[in-house]
């Protein structure tokens, strides 16, 4: 079949001119965009760079020696929780020295902080009590003594029937009675810490002492002391006289987050480290949880018991301590100075098989004990990685020209 020819006019051969045209310089175009991929590409070989090791650093020997490069192990992690508080006296062991009467004090003996041995006088006071005591001691022994000698003048006339029965079961009586009266007596000056000795020689010499000796009712230290000569004092009139604390056995007072508060319990071993002493750790156990949360704080009070055989803690000591709250997790573990967090929030590792070429990796982190970070995930067992350095690596990627 054949087509019948067509006449080529003006406009078409001006419409065939234009398609030449639109063709030649699209490929021409293509042929510059081509050229100036392979220009760039040809710029980046010849800056050094990879486009596909943008996370790769090379080190010479210079740099290299400013780092350090281990195998990366595992290592215990123990599980655990750190609290804050303070210290404070163990109040079991503590104890507030009022006298049992009132009475001016005639002398007072120890000092703050002095030791004191259980029974070893802190002060003496002036009492009237003691007085009307010791006084109706000696009387009780002086109607004891009459009525002793009478009886026995009653009983040598009852003997020779001078005299009459019931007479005599009444000079019985009054003796019986004076004894007891004296007895008594006896007691009640042994109240005020006099000695058997020293109430015998108030009836033998019939002469009273005043003096109402107030020893410590425990061995200790002298934590406060309010005792002046002169002093009027009286039972439970704070401030006591004196405070006395046993200091082998502190407390630490602490508060813990509400969330963790169920992994506490009396029993558990805790390490206390005070500002006062960084380098030393002083063992306890916990003794009391709280019972109730703060509102306020949303916290459990948690209560230890703290040795403290040297007596160097201190009432008010700002503490932390730590408490194991379960067996340790063995995992892998790498150096806090060979965990690098970069500017978008992750943490990263830098990773060589050489010792001279380094890729970062991104690893998730776990506990952070003892200056070693616990790996979760992105490491495994013997690889080396940066021990020291990380963050000099990630500097200068981050430093390095576009």
């Amino acid at each position: 079949m054949q087509f019948p020819k067509v006449p080529l006019t003006a406009c078409g051969l001006a419409l065939i001119l234009a398609l030449s045209v639109t063709a030649c310089k699209n490929s021409s175009d293509e042929h510059e965009a081509k050229a100036d991929v392979g220009d760039k590409a040809a710029a980046s070989a010849a800056q050094g760079k990879d486009p596909q090791a943008a996370d790769k650093v090379e080190l010479n020997d210079t740099q290299v020696k400013s780092i350090e490069i281990g195998a990366v192990a595992t290592r215990d992690f123990s599980q655990q929780r750190n609290a804050v508080g303070s210290i404070d006296f163990n109040e079991n062991l503590a104890v507030q020295v009022f006298p049992p009467y009132q009475g001016k004090i005639i002398k007072a003996y120890a000092d703050i902080g002095q030791q004191v041995a259980k029974g070893e006088t802190l002060y003496t006071i002036d009492s009237p009590d003691l007085v009307q005591a010791e006084s109706s001691l000696i009387a009780a022994a002086g109607v004891a003594d009459l009525t002793t000698k009478a009886l026995a003048r009653a009983k040598d006339l009852a003997d020779n029937d001078g005299l009459a029965q019931k007479d005599y079961q009444q000079a019985v009586s009054d003796q019986q009675t004076a004894e007891a009266a004296l007895k008594a007596a006896r007691d009640a000056v042994r109240v005020f810490g006099k000695s058997e000795a020293e109430i015998s020689e108030m009836v033998a010499k019939r002469k009273i002492d005043p003096t109402l000796v107030v020893p410590s009712p425990i061995a200790g230290r002298v934590t406060a002391r309010a005792a002046q000569p002169g002093l009027l004092v009286q039972p439970d009139n704070a401030p006591a006289p004196y405070a006395v604390a046993d200091l082998s056995t502190m407390w630490m007072m602490a508060n813990v987050a509400e969330t963790d508060s169920p992994l506490f319990h009396p029993g558990q071993t805790v390490r206390v480290k005070v500002m006062a002493f960084p380098d030393r750790d002083f063992s306890g156990k916990i003794s009391v949880v709280g019972a109730t949360v703060d509102p306020t704080t949303r916290t459990v009070a948690v209560r230890s018991d703290v040795s403290d055989p040297q007596h160097v803690l201190r009432p008010g000591m700002f503490a932390t301590y730590v408490i194991h709250t379960g067996d340790p997790v063995n995992a892998l573990a790498v150096p806090m100075d060979g965990v690098a967090r970069e500017g978008d929030g992750t943490m990263s590792v830098w990773v060589t098989q050489d010792r001279r070429h380094f890729a970062r990796r991104t690893v998730t982190l776990g506990m952070q004990q003892d200056g070693f970070h616990q790996i979760v995930s992105g490491l495994k067992a013997g690889e080396l990685v940066v021990m020291k350095g990380a963050v000099f690596l990630s500097n200068m990627l981050n430093a390095a020209p576009e």
